[in-house]
């Protein structure tokens, strides 16, 4: 072949090749309210609510599954749900308030402290810590969305909205979620909607959470041995647990807590052991688990074990590897925590929009791994919001087939022309 017939074909390909990536989906175009300048308000009481919140849930999700490994993020679950929140009214929000534990302060306008919230979650980046929050309202175009609502998410949570096919073309609207949703997760969720999830669902309030932690103090690999563990379930396994020293712990109420920092010390795990004799679902006061983690806090850097103090003791400690992930539809188990009204024709979720019924699912996935180098987790969370029943997209019918057409008066039915139309390419 000619060397200009050659470059020729080259071109060509590489043509057929571009055309064929252009057929990726476009990158989705975010609309935001206007976030207000709020005053300077303390997270903290959000996070002690998030904190009592998720043992709640954790609770009565162990009941339902005594035996399984479980995680979620309560962050994550109550950002979702605080962003459906923003949009209740009346009894819809006071349900969802008690449920959520929400602050006094922070009912009827909680925007100051959940801003100064998302901005402590923010700051919790740096050298060796890796934490992402993302937060997205997904609105179905034919819906209205109130601008009010669309700032309150704005202020409080740093959302946009993203108009998707929701009720023309859910699926496509799905796919479009979870792709949003395993990037924003570093590709550990992957699917947080099931196909066919969203029936008759015109707005999706998402949150998701990525983080990728470093041990301050790594635990050596060389000391990670097999040792037994006792399961749920009675039974007795060998699994690998990791082995240190010096760290900070802390009693109460019969529970042990130990205190494991990431680099930078602004993030640490807890590790919890419950009272040996305990049941198989037994979880911790929200006070209890306040006093332990105040005195691991108080305690500052981990010193040499001197005994019983005012402050924590110092430990060593055995902690199996961990690689854990569930999946969870919480709308049971909010169900059964108060916030039934949510999910009902007599909710209120005019705040939102006022084509807006009730919360129509509310999905979560976590996943989790600890290691001797650190922690990667992730968490992802979609409340899916109902219109009201009079707002159904009509299915279109579509003339696919051979079909008829008839022109009559409308007077009097007089049929001027009639015709079957078998193929309408064809003359």
């Amino acid at each position: 072949m000619p060397r200009h017939l050659r470059a020729a074909a080259a071109l060509l390909t590489i043509l057929v090749l571009a055309g064929c990536g252009s057929a990726q989906p476009p990158p989705l175009t975010i609309a935001r309210g206007v976030a207000a300048r709020e005053p300077l308000a303390d997270p903290r009481p959000y996070g002690a609510a998030d904190t009592a919140f998720g043992l709640n849930v954790l609770d009565a999700w162990c009941q339902a599954s005594p035996q399984s490994n479980l995680v979620l993020s309560p962050s994550s679950l109550a950002s979702g749900l605080g962003m459906a929140y923003l949009g209740a009214r009346a009894g819809t929000a006071r349900a969802m308030a008690a449920v959520l534990r929400l602050p006094a302060a922070g009912r009827g306008s909680p925007e100051a402290g959940l801003q100064a919230r998302s901005a402590a979650l923010r700051s919790l980046n740096g050298p060796g810590v890796t934490l992402k929050a993302t937060d997205q309202v997904w609105a179905d175009p034919t819906l209205k969305t109130r601008p009010s609502y669309l700032n309150a998410v704005a202020t409080g949570y740093d959302a946009g909205v993203a108009r998707v096919p929701l009720l023309s073309s859910p699926d496509h609207a799905i796919e479009q979620i979870d792709a949003a949703t395993a990037a924003a997760t570093a590709g550990h969720i992957p699917q947080l909607l099931a196909p066919g999830s969203l029936q008759d669902i015109g707005w999706v309030l998402t949150d998701a959470l990525y983080m990728n932690a470093a041990w301050a103090a790594p635990f050596d690999v060389d000391q990670t041995s097999p040792a037994p563990f006792t399961t749920a379930a009675g039974h007795h396994v060998s699994v690998q647990f990791m082995h240190g020293g010096n760290f900070n712990a802390a009693s109460a109420a019969g529970w042990t807590a130990v205190s494991l920092p990431y680099r930078g010390g602004k993030l640490a795990m807890v590790a919890l052991l419950p009272p040996a004799s305990s049941g198989n679902c037994t979880i911790p006061a929200a006070s209890a688990l306040t006093a332990m983690t105040s005195r691991l806090v108080a305690a500052g850097d981990p010193r040499p074990f001197t005994g019983e103090e005012a402050g924590a003791l110092t430990r060593s400690v055995a902690l199996p590897r961990v690689n854990i992930a569930a999946k969870v539809s919480m709308k049971p188990l909010l169900t059964k925590l108060g916030m039934g009204v949510a999910f009902t024709s007599s909710a209120d979720f005019t705040g939102l929009s006022p084509q807006a019924c009730c919360i129509g699912l509310v999905e979560h996935a976590a996943t989790l791994q600890v290691g001797e180098k650190g922690t990667v987790a992730s968490a992802a969370t979609a409340v899916g919001v109902a219109p009201t029943a009079a707002l159904a997209v009509p299915v279109p019918v579509v003339f696919d087939r051979p079909y008829l057409l008839l022109v009559t008066g409308q007077a009097t039915g007089e049929p001027l022309f009639l015709a079957r139309v078998a193929n309408p390419a064809a003359s």
